[in-house]
């Protein structure tokens, strides 16, 4: 028989969103300890049952009902049951990076020509609910950490993010000469779209920072437009400066 486990705690890192504990034989006499924004959930027979908020927990029939109504435990708590226990980090974790593996394909607001551009940033996520985490990613994986949780969003977010960054250039009247200046628009604009997303696993979308965009420098049209777009604001500082310069000649002569 497996050794029966005295104290069940989180021993992952804190790059860790979710962390199976390796034992899987307990009894009624064993320590769960769960600390400050973690959660504990119970297995039995692939069944989500009792989750544990944080606290230090002996794990008698009152504190796990589900599992208690289950199985058959002594008064001396000494026959051993087998179950999983998977830890939760709610911690924010931030810096995680996203990029298009494309060129997204759009048609520029305010030019109405055609254009290619390439999007990359990083962001930050946070477990909402546990339950629904697990139960849709997780299945029989003993840990996900950052870079196995980014492997499962980014078919989702590559499909997602490409259609929300045209809705957000359309919607915000961004121009793309313009657009770093307008990062943080371009930003909130494509991370509101994307939070019931997120939502759907489990995982709240805490922030969603554009920090690069890719134009097409060297592309006909592009440039084209380019002199276009930055002649009309040559043209209209220099007829503010005439303006300003024919007020001060009037005021002289008067």
């Amino acid at each position: 028989m497996a050794k029966i486990a005295n104290i069940i705690k989180y021993e992952g890192d804190n790059s860790t969103f979710i962390w199976k504990h390796p034992s899987e034989d307990f009894n009624s006499l064993t320590q769960l300890i769960v600390h400050e924004n973690q959660e504990a959930i119970f297995f039995m027979n692939g069944q989500a049952l009792d989750l544990f908020g944080s606290g230090r927990y002996t794990l008698e029939t009152q504190n796990i009902p589900k599992i208690g109504r289950l199985l058959n435990i002594t008064t001396n708590g000494e026959i051993p049951f087998h179950c999983e226990v998977y830890f939760i980090n709610k911690t924010e974790q931030m810096a995680i990076k996203w990029g298009t593996d494309s060129k997204v394909q759009y048609i520029e607001p305010t030019y109405g020509f055609p254009i290619s551009i390439g999007v990359s940033g990083e962001m930050s996520l946070r477990v909402e609910d546990s339950r629904k985490l697990l139960l849709k990613l997780v299945g029989t994986e003993s840990f996900l950490e950052q870079q196995k949780l980014s492997g499962f969003f980014r078919s989702f977010l590559m499909t997602r993010v490409k259609t929300y960054i045209a809705q957000a250039m359309k919607a915000n009247a961004i121009n793309i000469f313009e657009i770093d200046e307008n990062l943080t628009i371009f930003s909130n604009a494509i991370k509101n779209m994307l939070v019931g997303d997120f939502a759907d696993y489990g995982v709240a979308l805490e922030r969603f920072f554009v920090t690069s965009v890719a134009k097409p420098d060297g592309d006909r049209q592009y440039e084209k437009f380019k002199e276009l777009h930055f002649r009309q604001y040559a043209d209209i500082a220099e007829a503010k400066l005439r303006q300003q310069t024919d007020i001060i000649l009037s005021l002289i002569h008067i």
